[in-house]
């Protein structure tokens, strides 16, 4: 083996090239300089830049992909990453917290909001008469700008009347609701699915990427109050839950 020229091999106590180049694209990456969903430079840009060879960037590239900080998409690029996100299974997890919880910022748009009666297609969401009124809503939430979660949401008006004139402007519907309405029990679905045409281009993602859907409904005692689907793109969440030992 031929040991490299001196020139070329790093000083004790000092950075590679290869050290150099991690630290300043992680640096820009953790600071919030580069937030989630930012295109990172091409590699030959990169290694136009240091001065070094395609190989060494495509490495750090690999090296940050690995550590979950950037997407690397084929043909497209590469991506800062949305961080990871979590729910508990068995409460109900105001959105806001959750994108504020991994310190990004908020926002969410109200995309489609319509007073209509049930119809055969509300089957298996909320047990209602025929001739109830129904808010529907839809919404999408995001995170640094970017989405992070769609909301397709049903309010029966009998059990919330005020749903009807309230404008969300300042709470999303599910915040609104938890924060004025009772609710005495709920249920959660949980699966996976496939991002159908429109949810993909609400949350910008390709049609058919795996998604984690929750479905929710809630009762006032005996009284149907919401239904509503939350859908995330897979990569970027999951689910905990915390269990204790039952006795017998």
């Amino acid at each position: 083996m031929v040991a490299a020229p001196s020139s070329q091999r790093p000083e004790p106590g000092r950075r590679s090239l290869h050290q150099t180049i991690r630290a300043e694209l992680e640096g820009r990456i953790l600071s919030g300089e580069w937030p989630p969903g930012t295109q990172i430079p091409f590699e030959e840009d990169l290694a136009l830049r240091y001065g070094c060879s395609r190989m060494t960037v495509n490495k750090v590239l690999t090296q940050l992909a690995s550590a979950g900080l950037i997407e690397r998409r084929r043909k497209a690029g590469s991506f800062v990453r949305r961080p990871n996100s979590h729910s508990a299974v068995l409460q109900i997890v105001d959105i806001r917290s959750e994108v504020e919880a991994l310190g990004l910022a908020y926002g969410f748009e109200i995309l489609r909001r319509t007073v209509r009666e049930v119809a055969t297609a509300d089957d298996g969401r909320l047990d209602l008469s025929p001739g109830a009124r129904l808010l529907d809503i839809v919404c999408r939430h995001d995170a640094a700008g970017q989405p992070f979660c769609l909301e397709q949401r049903i309010i029966n008006l009998d059990a919330v009347p005020e749903a009807a004139s309230a404008d969300f402007a300042r709470q999303s519907p599910g915040a609104w609701l938890v924060s004025r309405i009772p609710w005495s029990s709920a249920e959660h679905r949980i699966r996976a699915a496939a991002a159908s045409p429109q949810e993909a281009a609400t949350l910008r993602i390709d049609a058919g990427t795996p998604c984690l859907v929750i479905e929710r409904r809630t009762w006032d005692q005996d009284r149907p109050i919401t239904h509503v689907r939350l859908t995330y793109p897979g990569e970027s969440h999951e689910m905990v839950a915390r269990f204790a030992p039952t006795s017998g």
